[in-house]
């Protein structure tokens, strides 16, 4: 990785990409002579969208472009991001060659100003975000294969032990689900012709039994692994006219979040969370049923079929805290066209695979 974080776009430079790139073995003769280049912004990022120029003698792969991710990884309000999205890409997959991640040329984190930076290959003249696209048997199964391969790598007891990535205890868990609490209470009764009458009963009850069932399935280690932990649509890159290859992007948890949890909640929140209630309730098994033969042709052993359901069911119940966190500080009007139909989606697959009685 370089020494230096990027954080604004004027401190890029023909020198910088040159000597990048060459580290990376992406060039290999010649150099940078230009590049243009486009500014973005993200929900907690700038970016930039470079174009390059190379010396006549310039040899290698010569990306043509790349796109510049610079974070601030303290947001604000004494929550911070850390270094798992650099961690991501130069280090937790680098021995999986068919890992669905973006290559990465160049990354760096800084704990001493909590900010880092990404120089990624640019596929958006390839690719665009899964929620552009209609949802298709065919995606669900792609994306079962990525999930599967990335949970694969860090599955279980002692791979885990080996990442150094202990698996969360009851107290964090017990945090995470309390600082999303208060939003149940700001949503309960404001948006009641949108709820079914069950539903503020189902939320107060998740709540009050669901965490103690997390809590509980930590105590087998077969199931969990290092997960993405926001695959909605919006994070996973699909191409504009084929199925495959697809890229998860922007693995940014909050230092409160989990991060080595079932490896089946990453398939909840796609499926569920930011899916589609009818296409969710048609293909789901087919998917899970993938994502499980997947795995065991990865080499994962002793994590039966029975188990990945209930490990689903647990998780899908998680998205109603995932939806209310929104509204943790007060009712947010705002981003209701977000977290509304997740929780909708949330407590009807609830409904549907009667989750509640794994903590019933």
């Amino acid at each position: 990785m370089s020494e230096q974080v990027i954080t604004h776009l004027e401190q890029v430079t023909n020198e910088w990409l040159t000597a990048v790139l060459t580290g990376r073995g992406a060039l290999t003769q010649g150099s940078v002579i230009g590049f243009d280049m486009a500014g973005g912004r993200g929900n907690w990022s700038t970016s930039g969208s470079l174009q390059l120029q190379y010396s006549p003698d310039a040899q290698g792969e010569r990306p043509s472009r790349l796109f510049l991710k610079m974070v601030n990884a303290d947001t604000g309000d004494g929550e911070f991001f850390g270094s798992s999205e650099v961690d991501y890409y130069l280090h937790d997959y680098v021995d999986v060659p068919d890992a669905p991640l973006l290559r990465c040329y160049d990354g760096r984190y800084s704990a001493v100003i909590h900010r880092y930076h990404l120089l990624l290959e640019d596929v958006s003249t390839t690719h665009t975000a899964a929620c552009d696209k209609p949802p298709t048997l065919a995606y669900g199964l792609a994306l079962a294969e990525a999930c599967a391969i990335l949970h694969a790598r860090w599955w279980g007891a002692e791979r885990l032990a080996e990442a150094d990535a202990p698996l969360h205890d009851a107290d964090h868990i017990r945090r995470w689900v309390a600082i999303a609490e208060p939003g149940a209470g700001h949503i309960i009764g404001r948006v009641a012709d949108q709820l079914q009458p069950h539903w503020p009963a189902a939320i107060r009850d998740i709540f009050a039994r669901h965490p103690q069932a997390m809590i509980n399935r930590t105590q087998e280690l077969n199931g969990f692994t290092i997960m993405h932990g926001d695959a909605g649509c919006y994070n996973i890159m699909v191409p504009r006219e084929r199925i495959r290859p697809i890229y998860l992007i922007d693995r940014q948890p909050f230092d409160w979040g989990l991060t080595t949890w079932l490896g089946a909640y990453d398939l909840a929140y796609a499926l569920v969370f930011h899916g589609h209630t009818e296409a969710r309730r048609q293909w789901e098994r087919p998917i899970l049923r993938h994502y499980h033969e997947t795995l065991i042709s990865r080499g994962v052993q002793g994590y039966a079929w029975e188990q990945l359901w209930d490990d689903y069911r647990l998780c899908v119940a998680m998205g109603v805290y995932i939806a209310v966190e929104y509204c943790r500080g007060q009712y947010n009007s705002e981003t209701q066209w977000v977290w509304l139909p997740m929780l909708q989606n949330a407590l009807t697959a609830c409904d549907d695979l009667n989750c509640a009685e794994l903590w019933r």
